[in-house]
This record gives structure tokens, C-alpha cells and sequence, in this order.
């Protein structure tokens, strides 16, 4: 494991001290546990090829919410498969 820098012992002192106070919606914390359990039961590997775009906004995406860009490749499949993944709903501007 990495040595923390002092921001993060900081970080650390406070969460351990219960300083720290969860800003999550109940809805957050549900696609988080959601994302968790999908990903939790790796059992299998597969690989698969990505052009370079793809993999980037991929990243990209997975970066703004918050988790490893693996894992949110697995939360949409595991969505896909279980009919959960919906299409955007048209919004009308005929674009």
C-alpha cells in the first residue's frame, strides 16, 4: 500500500474520529450497492476490444461517477442482462 500524503491522514483522523457525515442521496447509495453486488460475484474473466474513443469516454464517464472504469463496464452489462439498462427517452427536438 501507497503512503498517504497528509491531506489524506487528514482525511483518515477525521473519518476515524466520526467527524465525517455521508452527503449521499438514499437513491446514490442504492446505485452504489447496486454497482457493488454487481461486481462483487467476479467469478469470470473476459476480455474484450474496445476501439480507443470508446475506452476513453468510457473512462471519462466512470471518472465522473466515481468508480474503476472496469466496474462500470460491469454495471452496464449486468443492467443490460437483467432488462434494467432503459433507452434515453426522446426529448422532442427531433435532433
Amino acid at each position: 500500500m501507497s503512503t498517504a500524503d497528509p491531506y489524506e491522514l487528514e482525511i483518515l483522523a477525521s473519518y476515524e474520529k466520526g467527524e465525517l457525515k455521508s452527503v449521499a442521496t438514499k437513491a446514490e447509495l442504492a446505485k452504489f450497492k447496486s454497482a457493488a453486488r454487481a461486481t462483487a460475484l467476479k467469478d469470470k474473466r473476459v476480455n474484450i476490444r474496445l476501439s480507443s474513443g470508446d475506452l476513453r469516454d468510457i473512462q471519462a464517464k466512470a471518472l465522473e461517477e466515481g468508480m474503476p472504469y472496469q466496474t462500470l463496464i460491469a454495471s452496464v452489462l449486468h443492467k443490460y442482462v437483467t432488462g434494467k439498462l432503459a433507452e434515453p427517452k426522446p426529448d422532442g427536438s427531433g435532433s
